[in-house]
């Protein structure tokens, strides 16, 4: 394993974590008026994840390792670096500051919880689920 995939990861790692969450993936702005439309009747959450960064690539895998799977919340999931202009919506829209990685919790059409780097916590999202 060279330095790199240490740092960054590689696709052997992205097939071992992803059977955990059932990620779905966020590529498109109209997705957020979905996500704020079913979120009425099911919560959604939204991981904002930099490819680039050793810190959010920790976040998400302590996360998913954590992160008990629950059929009452729809999870996304956002590579920022390719769709930087979701990214700049959800802030503009869900009223919160841009960072990566950011957990967001959407309720109602709102987000009623962010958080992000180490206060990314998979029991804290699930009380106030």
């Amino acid at each position: 394993m060279s330095i790199f995939n240490s740092l960054f990861g590689n696709s052997e790692e992205k097939k071992e974590t992803a059977g955990k969450i059932n990620w779905i993936p966020l590529q498109f702005i109209g997705q957020l008026d979905e996500i704020a439309a079913l979120s009425d009747q099911k919560p959604a959450v939204i991981f904002k994840h930099s490819t680039r960064c050793s810190i959010s690539r920790f976040a998400l895998k302590q996360f998913e390792n954590e992160y008990e799977s629950n059929d009452n919340v729809d999870a996304y999931f956002l590579d920022l670096l390719e769709y930087r202009d979701i990214s700049n919506e959800i802030a503009s829209r869900f009223q919160v500051m841009h960072q990566s990685p950011q957990l967001l919790l959407i309720k109602n059409g709102k987000s009623v919880y962010d958080v992000s780097h180490s206060d990314i916590d998979a029991k804290d999202l699930a009380e106030r689920l």
